[in-house]
């Protein structure tokens, strides 16, 4: 297929040649993210994002009202723009793989990466899906729970555990939650990678992204759980735990990418 330059970009948007990805991509591409993390340390980095985040998130849901029933929709939501906060993360590996050196400070300079402009709506169409999930989870809380308020965590989880539309507002809470989450799985875990390392589309990063989920679904499900698994530490270590697990998982992104897609 003969690429196609777009006028005054010069971006060459031919779709890529892609590999197919089996069960020991997935444990070799977290091995060669190890090796990358170990080599420029970015701890201190997310501990300064995520702790003013998450205690502000923490703090108004503890004070009761309106934002309490979405405190799990919030913290669980935060799959959905993680691929977006591990940008930094990829131009790590990205200059780490071409021989360059590295520092945690490398990570700033995705600012300057020619794709930008694709990178910032990729971003918006994360940030509208994030909006989106949590409008979900608050119509079904008020489906099923009814438009109610409790003083603090203690009541809802009270409320939750002890009301008929408890368990629906659990299993409609998780199955739509669990939708979202494939849903972004599928556009990005290629896509921004793929803005970093090649001058295409933003059309062309995600029809990839899409392509790669549909050819190697079991693999990138699996994937998926991984991720999954990794947040779940990470958020259960009072959040501690996510300044590596959200580094180990960027980087090894990065390196399933680079395994996929030729």
């Amino acid at each position: 297929m003969v690429a196609q330059t777009f006028p005054d970009t010069g971006i060459a948007d031919a779709p890529p040649q892609l590999r197919r990805l089996g069960w020991s991509d997935i444990t070799d591409a977290l091995r060669a993210g190890r090796a990358d993390f170990m080599a420029a340390p970015t701890q201190i980095l997310f501990l300064c994002i995520i702790y003013p985040v998450f205690g502000f998130v923490l703090a108004r849901a503890a004070s009761g009202g309106n934002l309490l029933p979405l405190l799990w929709p919030l913290l669980s939501g935060f799959a959905l723009v993680g691929p977006l906060a591990a940008l930094g993360i990829y131009e790590i590996s990205r200059r780490r793989e071409a021989g360059m050196p590295v520092a945690w400070s490398d990570s700033f300079k995705v600012l300057q990466s020619p794709a930008l402009g694709a990178i910032i709506g990729m971003g918006l169409i994360m940030a509208a899906i994030f909006a989106l999930w949590l409008l979900t989870a608050r119509g079904i809380f008020l489906a099923t729970m009814g438009d109610v308020s409790h003083e603090g965590p203690r009541a809802l989880l009270r409320d939750v555990f002890g009301r008929p539309g408890g368990m629906a507002l659990l299993v409609l809470g998780n199955a739509a939650g669990a939708l979202f989450a494939v849903g972004v799985l599928a556009i990005s875990t290629v896509s921004l990678p793929m803005l970093l390392d090649r001058h295409v589309s933003l059309g062309t990063a995600i029809a990839t992204s899409l392509r790669v989920f549909r050819e190697n679904r079991t693999v990138m499900l699996g994937w998926g759980l991984v991720v999954t698994a990794g947040l779940a530490i990470g958020m259960a270590t009072l959040f501690v735990g996510l300044a590596v697990t959200l580094p180990l998982l960027g980087h090894a992104t990065w390196h399933l990418y680079r395994r996929v897609v030729v």
